[in-house]
């Protein structure tokens, strides 16, 4: 049976079903490809194999995901002359390119410059689009069409349902992407270049990780083949946060982005202790990196006698004070310390060669080579520049209260010097208990001694939690590339917290990156938002609360409970709602919910576990909440997730996560009283 002419819905659906032909073919070609005739060698074939595997992998199609989500139909054809009479063009916008065997688009990749209108034309700016066509999808099938007629001055502006509808469609398993619905104030962000770097502040629900994940998908499409060789890496603030944002660029067609914690990126040592809060702020504080510099660099002494080197019946010498040149030398240069020592014995072995040349010897290269080997050379480089190691330099500092008082001096007071020394002072690197700070440490002692590889760009979200030599580590994978920081001061839950942009970017090595701010509210609903901002003047006076497009104003309750079969009921009436459903406590309570749920039947996971449509409640300790989202939320105690925390600002900013993490609802249930700034 024929399509009728007059049906745009049944046309659109078959472009839909020609366009998954098409990408179906294009799967096919490549995997049929025969590289057995094309490889030098086994490792050539090895390569462009898995080359071939990603690519294959990229374009699966998925059923439940739409392979476009748009449509614009332009004035005149992008990049022609707008003369009068002009044909324009018609486009499809998608997650990634497909096209027809004759080669020519069914749909555009959104990242191309065609597809930019999509996200930034307007009814002030057209950009030269007649129609803005979004489609509404179930399960994969188009079921649904909306146009706005950007360059008809008739048709009055209007907010788009199926915008409004994809934002608050309900979650289960882990967090997708917004390609369908990125704001223009966010699209100028995911498209600014790959050379600067960018921190985008954004409160809850304003979409600044979703931002900073396209972000990468765009730098990659624009720049494959610089971050192909550099590569790409995002950080996230734990393990959980991570698996939660994982599918999100594979799902963009992007297979080969790293994903990190900063503990992975600085695991030099096993992780046994942990540290007091004071000794932890100590530790974070960037003034540590002048006192390890200090202290790695105090193993460098000046001779007190010559180098002789015997070369068959002739001895070279060299004079203490030429080898005290040839120090202050390599110090006043500034290089990292094994660097330098790498290049000490080629410098006292180029003195002798010149001894050489005066002497009416014609020495060369490989001569200059075989005395930087000789005994005595090595022995003077290894009493002049002993090698070090990190881990057992900052064991010293931490262990040894006169070495680190030498280092210490007018850098560290010493209530400072006795907060980060060991009680108790370890015998080795593998015995010593040490902490993630110390951890991180370790890190800035390696970068000193040896160049830490820099990446072309990486991505760390919930910055703001990070601390001063936290933020060196990871500019340090970034030295010769760029990043985007993405936080929100106002989420800032550590001692440590970042008070300002401009001193962690100081920090980071960024200084002169670009701090945009995303105020839009997508996620979270207007009722909720308006809750949780009763704690902002508390907890960052000078932020501008997130202001909530959503016309929904979301379920919101504060229900006064008596113990934990209340709360297992409250969470019982927000799963007959779609979606999945958070319970979010103090971690001190989980042990005590998670046997109340068990004993009223109802299944849950841990945070980072993948819902299903089964079992769609999460329990989440209140220090994991952060970056996680849920349609709806019980949030238990709200007294016992402030008290929880070593001061009550940083309990506050903990207490304002929990709060900000529904999509649709939130309930709020307490037995004690709520903290009053909540009044």
């Amino acid at each position: 049976m024929s399509t009728p002419v007059d049906d745009p819905l049944a046309r659109e659906r078959s472009h839909l079903a020609a366009s998954r032909t098409a990408l179906r073919a294009m799967r096919e070609d490549v995997e049929s490809l025969d590289i057995s005739d094309v490889t030098a060698n086994w490792v050539n074939a090895e390569v462009l194999a898995r080359q071939i595997e990603e690519r294959i992998k990229t374009l699966a199609d998925l059923s439940d995901t739409p392979l476009f989500f748009g449509r614009l139909d332009y004035l005149h054809a992008p990049g022609s002359e707008k003369a009068e009479g002009a044909e324009g063009e018609r486009f499809y916008i998608g997650r990634r390119h497909v096209h027809d065997h004759d080669g020519d688009p069914m749909v555009i990749d959104w990242r191309a410059p065609v597809s930019q209108p999509f996200y930034r034309a307007s009814k002030k700016d057209p950009m030269d689009i007649a129609l803005r066509r979004r489609f509404g999808y179930t399960r994969g099938d188009i079921t649904a069409y909306e146009d706005e007629h950007l360059s008809d001055p008739a048709e009055a502006s209007r907010t788009s349902k199926l915008l409004q509808q994809e934002i608050e469609r309900p979650r289960v398993g882990p967090m997708r992407d917004i390609v369908a619905t990125i704001q223009p104030e966010q699209d100028e962000i995911v498209r600014s270049g790959l050379s600067g770097t960018v921190c985008v502040q954004g409160g809850p629900g304003t979409g600044k990780t979703a931002v900073g994940l396209h972000r990468v998908a765009y730098l990659l499409y624009a720049h494959r083949e610089r971050l192909a060789r550099t590569g790409t890496l995002v950080i996230g603030p734990n393990r959980s946060f991570l698996h939660y944002i994982e599918q999100v660029l594979p799902a963009l067609g992007e297979l080969t982005v790293q994903q990190a914690t900063v503990a992975d990126l600085v695991a030099h040592v096993e992780i046994k202790g942990t540290d007091e809060v004071t000794a932890a702020v100590v530790k974070g504080d960037a003034r540590l990196a002048r006192v390890l510099r200090r202290a790695l660099y105090s193993y460098v002494t000046m001779p007190a006698e010559p180098v002789v080197v015997v070369r068959g019946s002739r001895r070279w010498r060299v004079p203490a004070y030429e080898l005290e040149d040839i120090v202050r030398e390599l110090l006043d240069r500034d290089i990292r310390y094994g660097a330098a020592r790498e290049a000490l014995p080629q410098r006292i072995a180029h003195a002798v060669l010149v001894q050489m040349e005066r002497s009416g010897e014609a020495p060369d290269d490989r001569v200059q080579d075989a005395v930087a080997r000789n005994s005595a050379v090595k022995a003077a480089v290894k009493t002049l520049w002993p090698a070090v190691d990190p881990a057992k330099l900052v064991l010293r500092l931490l262990s040894d209260a006169e070495f680190l008082a030498v280092h210490a001096e007018g850098i560290l007071d010493e209530d400072e010097q006795k907060a980060i020394l060991w009680a108790r002072p370890a015998r080795s690197v593998k015995s010593a208990k040490w902490s993630t700070a110390d951890a991180v440490l370790i890190d800035e002692a390696t970068d000193l001694i040896q160049r830490t590889h820099s990446l072309g760009h990486v991505v760390v979200d919930e910055a703001q939690d990070l601390s001063p030599m936290q933020y060196r580590a990871v500019g340090r994978r970034c030295t010769t590339g760029s990043a985007t920081v993405l936080g929100d001061l106002a989420q800032g839950t550590t001692p440590w917290a970042t008070r300002s942009w401009q001193e962690a970017l100081a920090h980071l090595g960024k200084p002169d990156a670009l701090v945009e701010e995303l105020t839009a509210g997508f996620r979270v609903p207007t009722d909720v938002i308006t809750y949780a901002s009763r704690l902002l003047p508390h907890i960052a006076p000078g932020l501008t609360p997130v202001a909530s497009i959503r016309d929904n104003p979301g379920h919101f309750e504060v229900r006064p409970v008596s113990g934990t079969t209340d709360v297992v009921e409250a969470c019982r009436e927000l799963l007959r709602h779609e979606g999945s459903t958070g319970l979010i406590a103090a971690d001190a309570r989980v042990p005590e919910l998670a046997e109340a749920l068990n004993q009223a039947g109802i299944p849950y996971l841990g945070p980072g576990e993948e819902t299903t449509a089964d079992t769609r409640l999460t329990l989440v300790p209140a220090s994991l909440a952060k970056g996680l989202e849920y349609d709806y939320v019980v949030l238990d105690e709200p007294r016992a997730v402030v008290d929880a925390e070593p001061d009550e600002r940083t309990g506050l900013r903990r207490l304002y996560v929990a709060l900000t993490r529904a999509v649709s609802g939130l309930t709020v249930t307490h037995t004690a009283p709520l903290p009053p700034q909540l009044a």
